[in-house]
């Protein structure tokens, strides 16, 4: 019921998932992974305990092939299942039962699995493998361009539904949360993966804005011991941001005005925050609210 794609970036460590089907809210059945440990995809007739199982085995040393080996040995019903696997040295596998719905089936490459089923075209899969390897960008970019593929070669054969694309870290760690690169799903929409390629620029940019408004002394409290090299690459990122959300979302260019103004820069801010207030009023009385609650000593240079 699905096709997907896991992958490992060998440059950066970083590991993700892509899935389309013709089913309601495919991420949370199909894709999981761990920062520094592996990305699993568990599809067709599925059986979601497959991915913290596998990525279990993979926590304590098991190769991608072995976990993959594992689970299914272990389930009677694993002729209608699909999975796919890559573990955090870049090993990669991929499995399809014999009773799965055709088209079905899968591939792998170095770094990279790739597999589908209930599928248009027998096309699909070698599709993927070969857009994912051609692709330029980041891990995301290139998982994304494997998905449009798929759809182009014939996606799900009863249509199009839910997508999810998710990357993490290489990095293991106590607090994986935070090792989260990319987490989009689109849970019922006519193109979902065409939603895919609309959210992943607006994804990037709040990344940006977060780093910015969730920062002691940068934005929460007193703004003190801020490095200035800090200060410029939050505000180019912040510009960044304005830029990748378009004039329809001015979310990144009040959190500008605000650094702006905070760091003393007081002309730019007053220009930003004017050009704000003209396209949106209402952001001149959330200055003024938020301003007393240690954002800004000297709000009425502004509003």
């Amino acid at each position: 019921m699905t096709y997907s794609i896991v992958a490992r970036d060998p440059d950066t460590g970083q590991l993700g998932i892509g899935a389309q089907s013709h089913f309601f809210g495919v991420g949370r059945l199909v894709g999981w992974a761990e920062p520094g440990v592996g990305a699993v995809a568990t599809q067709a007739f599925v059986n979601v305990g497959y991915g913290p199982d596998t990525l279990e085995l993979l926590r304590t040393g098991a190769t991608a092939q072995t976990a993959v080996d594992t689970v299914t040995a272990a389930d009677e019903l694993s002729g209608y299942r699909q999975l796919g696997v890559v573990d955090a040295t870049g090993s990669a596998a991929s499995f399809t039962g014999a009773a799965c719905a055709p088209a079905a089936g899968g591939m792998t490459g170095h770094g990279v699995a790739v597999q589908g089923n209930m599928l248009g075209s027998q096309r699909v899969w070698p599709a993927m493998l070969e857009a994912y390897q051609q692709a330029e960008g980041d891990l995301a970019d290139r998982i994304l361009a494997a998905l449009v593929s798929g759809e182009e070669a014939g996606g799900d054969v009863r249509g199009s539904q839910s997508a999810v694309l998710t990357v993490v870290s290489g990095n293991r760690s106590d607090t994986p949360w935070a090792e989260t690169v990319i987490d989009i799903r689109v849970d019922d929409h006519p193109d979902p993966v065409g939603e895919l390629a609309r959210l992943l620029p607006r994804q990037r940019a709040f990344n940006l804005i977060g780093e910015v408004i969730f920062a002691p002394n940068l934005t929460i409290g007193e703004f003190i011991r801020v490095d200035p090299e800090l200060l410029h690459d939050r505000l180019t990122g912040l510009a960044q941001a304005g830029k990748l959300l378009g004039a329809d979302n001015r979310e990144a260019d009040f959190w500008r005005a605000l650094l702006l103004a905070r760091s003393g820069d007081t002309a730019a801010a007053r220009a930003l925050f004017d050009d704000l207030f003209a396209a949106r009023p209402q952001l001149r009385g959330f200055l003024a609210g938020i301003a007393p609650l240690g954002f800004l000593d000297d709000v009425q240079e502004y509003v």
